[in-house]
């Protein structure tokens, strides 16, 4: 059977891209004292002693912790403001409707640089700083524009008839909002959940700017690896690993929904 030239060139393509995978999954686990030694494509001494320290001390599971709860505030509060701003922007006509849409894809373009020092100073007279909550709302910046570009997308392409049908039914909006219409568009809120895990996760400059203790991400945590005895390599490249994890966990559920968005154009 003769094999098609484009299939060894994909394969080979995503081996090159496991590569960083790979060799991130094999530094933690060896020792320090290997990966400095030189090069090993496999560890000579197999150990899990870079895991152990991720998940017993306090610094770095901790970092864990508040990623995930930030990120999960950062979702859930994103997508409740994206929802009904999608739903205006797909349904109505208003003055400046197209002006304001594209005024708030603007704000996603900006990096986070631009917006690191007026937080910092706003947190910190409000007494936010270093909070989860300051991380999220920080993030919603960013993601709630894209969350209304994906979204509006999604809602453009269900019937304007079945929101009539429903209010003659007697629905009211957040009725018809809730059990009808979302449930429609499901393939894009899963689309837009993703993407703003996705920004909030593994975004680092706000994330290290407003946190300190309290809230210290993982990200954050692992640029602060260097101590008295040199950079802990290991460590570092087990909390790659595990950083990988919930994102993958996510690809891995929502797959089916960004093939929809890929397929309405949206992604």
């Amino acid at each position: 059977m003769r094999i098609k030239s484009s299939t060894v060139v994909m394969t080979l393509y995503l081996l090159f891209l496991l590569i960083p995978i790979y060799w991130l999954i094999n530094m933690s686990l060896k020792t320090n004292q290997e990966i400095t030694s030189g090069f090993t494509l496999f560890p000579h001494t197999f150990t899990l002693a870079n895991y152990a320290t991720i998940l017993t001390d306090p610094s770095w599971y901790n970092g864990y912790i508040n990623s995930i709860i930030y990120v999960t505030m950062n979702v859930v509060i994103s997508l409740t403001v994206a929802l009904p701003a999608a739903y205006a922007f797909s349904r109505y006509s208003f003055m400046g409707d197209k002006h304001l849409f594209f005024w708030l894809l603007t704000n996603r373009m900006a990096p986070p640089a631009v917006f690191a020092l007026p937080f910092f100073q706003l947190y910190s007279s409000v007494g936010l700083f270093d909070t989860h909550i300051a991380i999220a709302l920080a993030h919603c910046l960013f993601n709630v524009p894209l969350a209304v570009w994906i979204l509006e997308g999604f809602m453009r392409g269900v019937p304007k008839e079945i929101d009539e049908t429903a209010y003659i039914d007697g629905y009211s909006f957040g009725r018809f909002f809730v059990k009808i219409f979302m449930p429609l568009i499901a393939s894009g809120i899963g689309v837009a959940a993703f993407f703003c895990f996705m920004f909030s996760w593994v975004e680092l400059l706000l994330s290290r700017t407003l946190a300190t203790v309290n809230a210290k991400s993982i990200a954050a945590t692992m640029t602060r690896t260097v101590s008295a005895s040199g950079m802990d390599w290991g460590v570092l490249a087990a909390a790659g690993v595990l950083t990988i994890v919930p994102g993958a966990l996510v690809i891995y559920f929502v797959r089916n929904y960004i093939a929809k968005g890929f397929a309405l154009g949206r992604v």
